[in-house]
C-alpha cells in the first residue's frame, strides 16, 4: 500500500512504499531549512536539485546534487537546507 506523508506545513511531501529492497519514500522538498530525526538507518539519494546536509555531530555541511547519496544512522538526526525544489529517494534499512 502507498502511504502519503507531509511535514513542515506541507513543504516536504513524500509517498511511502515497500519492495523486496525494503521500505522507501520518494519525495519533494520546497526551499527551506529542515531537521529530520531517524528511527532507522537511511540512505538518501538526490534525484533532482540539491541538498545541503549537516549530519548529527558534524560541524561542516556537504552538498549533494542529483545522483549523489548520503547515509544517516539510526536514532540520529540531520539538517537540510534546500535552495530550490528538490526530489529525493530514501531507503530505510
Amino acid at each position: 500500500m502507498i502511504s502519503t506523508n507531509e511535514y513542515f506545513d506541507a513543504k516536504v511531501k513524500s509517498l511511502g512504499y515497500e519492495t523486496n529492497a525494503g521500505k522507501s519514500t520518494i519525495g519533494v522538498m520546497e526551499p527551506g531549512d529542515y531537521e529530520f530525526g531517524t528511527s532507522m538507518h537511511e540512505v538518501m539519494t538526490v534525484i533532482d536539485g540539491e541538498l545541503i546536509v549537516t549530519l548529527s555531530g558534524e560541524k561542516e555541511s556537504k552538498n549533494y546534487k542529483a545522483g549523489s547519496s548520503f547515509e544517516v544512522e539510526k536514532d540520529s538526526s540531520f539538517k537540510v537546507k534546500v535552495v530550490g525544489q528538490t526530489s529525493y529517494h530514501c531507503l530505510y534499512r
